[in-house]
C-alpha cells in the first residue's frame, strides 16, 4: 500500500480503538510498518504526531460527552485515559481554551477536532538532492539518549548544545558530532539518538558506547543551510514528499544517519547529509 493509504488505514484503526489504550505502536502494527517510520510518516502527511492526534480526538469526544450528558467530569476524564480530574482539566484547557466545567455550562465545544480525512496527493520528490549508494557496515562511537518522536525536533538540538558545552571541559566529548544516528531499537514510539564519530578501533571512552550500522543501500540526501533548520526541513520532506508514493524505493530499516560535513554549521552554505536505508520496490 502507498503511504497515503497507510495513514488512512491507521486513522481508521485509531478511530475504532479510541476507547481503548491505543498507541502509535498499535497503529503501526495494524499497517505493517515499524513505529519509527510510521510515526515520522504519519506526522509528515497529517501534520500531527500520532500522540497529538490520539489525545486531540479523545479530548474532543470527552468535550462532546460533557456537552450532551450529565456524566461526572471524573468519569469523563477516566474514559478519556486520564488518571485524575486535574490532569484532564489541564489538557482540556490547553486544547479548548476553557475548562470542562465552562464547556459544560456553555453546552458548546469551542474548537472541533474531527477525524483526519487524508485526500491530498503526495508525489515522490524528484527535485530533491538525492543519490543512491551501497555501503558496507560501519561502526560509530558516542553517547545516546532516548527521545519521544513528537518532541525530537525541539529536544535534540538542546541536548546537542549541552554536549558541546560539556566538551569544553571533557576531551572525550570533543570529537563527537561528526555523525548522528537515529534508531528505533525496541519498536516503541520513542527512539535512540546517537551523537558520535566514526569508530575504527581502540579504547572506548568512559560513558560512551559503540554502535554498529549494518550494510545497506542508502538514499543519501543533501541539506544546505544553517542547522538545525536545514536538516529538519529536508528530513520532513523525505517522509512527506520523497518516500510517499515513490515508484522505486521503500524504507528498509528503522534507522537514519546524519553525516555532518566540515564547515560552519551556522552558514547559509553549510552542507550535511541524511542517509535513509532503502530497498527496491518489487
Amino acid at each position: 500500500m502507498d503511504r497515503l493509504e497507510m495513514v488512512r488505514r491507521a486513522v481508521d484503526f485509531i478511530e475504532a480503538h479510541l476507547g481503548e489504550d491505543v498507541t502509535a505502536s498499535d497503529a503501526a502494527r495494524a499497517v505493517y510498518l515499524s513505529p519509527f517510520y510510521f510515526s515520522r510518516e504519519f506526522a509528515a502527511i497529517s501534520g500531527y504526531s500520532v500522540g497529538e492526534y490520539i489525545r486531540g480526538r479523545r479530548l474532543y469526544l470527552a468535550a462532546l460527552e460533557l456537552v450532551r450528558t450529565d456524566v461526572r467530569v471524573l468519569d469523563v476524564a477516566l474514559d478519556a485515559g486520564y488518571d485524575s480530574p486535574e490532569s484532564f482539566t489541564k489538557a482540556f484547557r490547553r486544547q479548548f481554551g476553557a475548562s470542562p466545567a465552562e464547556v459544560r455550562r456553555a453546552r458548546r465545544v469551542p474548537k472541533p477536532f474531527l477525524p483526519l480525512n487524508i485526500t491530498e496527493q503526495v508525489q515522490g520528490g524528484t527535485k530533491m538532492d538525492v543519490r543512491i549508494e551501497n555501503m558496507d557496515a560501519f561502526k560509530v562511537v558516542g553517547v545516546s539518549r532516548r527521545f519521544p518522536g513528537e518532541t525530537g525536533y525541539r529536544d535534540i538540538p538542546a541536548w546537542y548544545d549541552e554536549l558541546q558545552a560539556a566538551a569544553k571541559t571533557d576531551p572525550a566529548l570533543a570529537p563527537l558530532g561528526t555523525v548522528a544516528v537515529c534508531v528505533d531499537d525496541n519498536g516503541t514510539e520513542d527512539f535512540a539518538y546517537w551523537v558520535a564519530r566514526p569508530y575504527i578501533g581502540g579504547a572506548v571512552p568512559e560513558g560512551q558506547a559503540v554502535l554498529e550500522v549494518a550494510a545497506h543501500t542508502w538514499a543519501v540526501f543533501t541539506a544546505t543551510g544553517p542547522l538545525p533548520g536545514a536538516l529538519q526541513t529536508v528530513n520532513t520532506a523525505i517522509f512527506a514528499e520523497w518516500l510517499p508514493g515513490n515508484p522505486d524505493w521503500l524504507p528498509d530499516a528503522p534507522i537514519t544517519v546524519e553525516n555532518y560535513l566540515p564547515g560552519d554549521m551556522d552558514s547559509p552554505d553549510y552542507r550535511c547529509e541524511i542517509w535513509v536505508p532503502v530497498k527496491p520496490k518489487v
